[in-house]
Formats: structure tokens, sequence, C-alpha cells
């Protein structure tokens, strides 16, 4: 039997270990050990995404916490090496590109350990962004890898990375959203926030390059400020925005808003109906850009780049930088289409990536 340790951090990694451990725990020819690294560790970030998911309770939990990039990564580096020699996998499997990511694929590397990525080659060409590094290291020193556009494809060709390696098997997070629309619909969160539907906008913020520079945070919010006049808006907000607003005194003024419905963050099922409901969504998440394209909501997101560039080609995603003019001047756009965008369904974001996944780690072992 092939043993797979499977290591998830953070919230955006447990969308994409769900529907993998559902496949896994059904094949008889794979154990899958799930390793939780605690980087995101408290109810609203981690448990409840756990239960919502039907996600295997982690066998092991390192429990690392929150920390500097540096303290964190090393954390897990030094936290997660007892785990596999332990063990003893045929394979470390890590999704993603938080911290999480790239220090486990780094100790299983240096113990001679085969490293699986999924979610590889994706790159929004800024290193000034923390994933963006975690993504180059963890592609460099990985075995197979698994991608969800072709732009992935593209970008590790172009690095010079064996063909043989690359696999585009579609997106797991629009696995995990087809799994749970259904289920989703049943949330009564809009009843109990008294909102209608397409009568609202989603907003999340939570990278650093917008919600740590205060004057960044400011212009966003002093935008919102201007939609909220017209529409309802609905803020779940990241524990690190609201440390910040905090920090830097903007407390006030969002108070102030009286459109503005300011929220703790939301468990799955709960943030997926907001989203299937909304008029549209404002964000600099990259999971968000992939779960609107499938939806049909329009995205605005605030950043200069992407990653998922498939999301703006064919999706419903659109850049809008960080100035009150953009952001207010790409509202009126929307509003003035009536909040209806085209788009499509990238290549195999189908709800079966777990599938083709675990259908090539079978072949590959065999071969090897």
């Amino acid at each position: 039997m092939m043993k797979i340790i499977c290591v998830c951090g953070a919230r955006p990694n447990f969308m994409k270990i769900a529907p993998l451990m559902k496949e896994f725990n059904a094949c008889k020819q794979i154990e899958a050990i799930l390793v939780h690294t605690g980087q995101h560790y408290d109810n609203h970030m981690s448990h409840l995404f756990f239960e919502q998911l039907n996600i295997p309770t982690p066998d092991i939990n390192l429990e690392v916490g929150s920390g500097s990039h540096a303290i964190q990564t090393a954390e897990v580096m030094r936290r997660f090496e007892p785990i596999l020699l332990e063990h003893k996998p045929d394979y470390v499997l890590v999704v993603g590109d938080v911290n999480s990511t790239i220090a486990c694929g780094l100790v299983a590397v240096k113990l001679g350990v085969k490293l699986i990525h999924v979610e590889a080659g994706l790159r929004s060409f800024d290193r000034s962004m923390p994933e963006e590094i975690n993504r180059l290291l963890t592609d460099s020193i990985s075995d197979l890898m698994f991608v969800t556009e072709q732009s992935g494809v593209d970008n590790l060709m172009r690095e010079g990375v064996n063909p043989e390696k690359i696999h585009l098997v579609g997106n797991l997070m629009i696995d995990t959203l087809m799994a749970n629309r259904d289920k989703a619909a049943e949330s009564n969160i809009l009843t109990m926030l008294g909102l209608e539907r397409k009568k609202y906008a989603t907003v999340t913020l939570h990278r650093p390059s917008n919600v740590d520079n205060r004057d960044n945070l400011e212009r966003i919010f002093n935008a919102l400020d201007i939609i909220q006049k017209d529409m309802k808006i609905v803020f779940p907000m990241h524990p690190r925005t609201k440390t910040n607003l905090n920090t830097f005194g903007l407390q006030a003024q969002i108070i102030a808003m009286q459109n503005m419905l300011l929220l703790e963050p939301v468990g799955y099922l709960e943030f997926l109906k907001l989203t299937d409901n909304a008029a549209f969504m404002i964000t600099d998440s990259g999971g968000i850009q992939e779960e609107t394209t499938i939806l049909g909501i329009p995205c605005m997101t605030l950043r200069g780049n992407t990653e998922r560039p498939v999301t703006i080609y064919e999706g419903t995603n659109q850049l809008v930088k960080l100035t009150i003019e953009n952001i207010v001047g790409a509202y009126n756009e929307l509003k003035s289409k009536n909040f209806e965008v085209i788009g499509r369904m990238p290549l195999f974001w189908d709800g079966h990536a777990a599938e083709r996944i675990v259908e090539v780690i079978l072949n590959k072992h065999v071969i090897t």
C-alpha cells in the first residue's frame, strides 16, 4: 500500500484537501495520513471548515499557531520532521501556497521523500507577495505537479520543468464548491442578516499589501463608503483586517457606514450562500476569483495582478487598481450592466479534479 502524508495548514487549504481526502480514503491502494500544521487554528478559520466539509479529523496536529513568516515556517519544519521520520511515507502532498506548503515541502525533499504539489504553476509575477515566493520554491523542489489552469502549465514549461511532472487536472476548490452548493443553499444566513438575493455585495480583504498598509486600507474603505450608500455591503472580516482597522484608528469610519454589515469570519457553507446570492464581489482572494467564475458572479479583485488569469480571460473577474476612482468606477460599470457578466467554465473545472489526481498518482507509482 502507498502511504501519503497530506498537509493542510490554512483556511484556503481546507477546501482543497476535502475532496482529496475523500478520494484517498475510498482508494484501497492508498493510506492517507492527514497533518494539520495549525497555521490557522481558531474555530471560524479551521474547526468549522473540517466539520462542514466532512474532512476527517487530522491524524496529527502540529499546533504551530501564529508568528512571522520566518518563525511560522521554521516551527512547521521543526515539528514536521519527526512525523516523516516516524511514518516514512512514499509521498508528501502539499496544497496551495501558504507557509505550511513550502515548510513541509522542504522537510520532505531533504529527507528524500517525493513531493507532490497541488495547485502548482500559478504565478502573479509579483515577488512582493509571500505566496509567490512559496509557489516558486515549492514547484522548484516538487516531483509531481498538479495544475488548475493552462497558464500554470505554460509557466512551469517556461521555467524548464520536465513535462512528465506536470498534469493539468482541474481545480479542487471547484470540486468542493460543486459538492456543497446544494447544502449551502439550505443555509438561512440571508434571512438572519435581512438580505435579499442580488441586492447586496460581499467583500473580503486579507492580503498584507491591502490591509497592512494604512493608505491602501483607508483608500479601499473610502471607496466602500461611497458604494454602500447605494448598495448594502456584507463584510465577513478576516482577523488580520480587523486588527489593522483598530491599529490604524479606522473603526469609527467603518461603524458610521450604515449600509455596511460587519461579520466575524463565517463557515464555508454560509460564505458560499453569501457569494452565490450576491450582486457582485469585492475581494483580494485568489480562491474567490475562482469560485465567482463558476458561480457567474461579477468579481472585482483589488490587486494589480493575479496568479489565476483564467478567471479574467474566461471567467467573471476583473482587476481593479487601488484608487477610489477605479473602485467606484468599476462598481458603476457593473451597475450599468445590471451586474450581469458572461463567462464560461475553464477546462476541467467540473468537480472531478480529485479523481484525476488519484488516477495520476496511482499510475505514476506503478511506473516508478
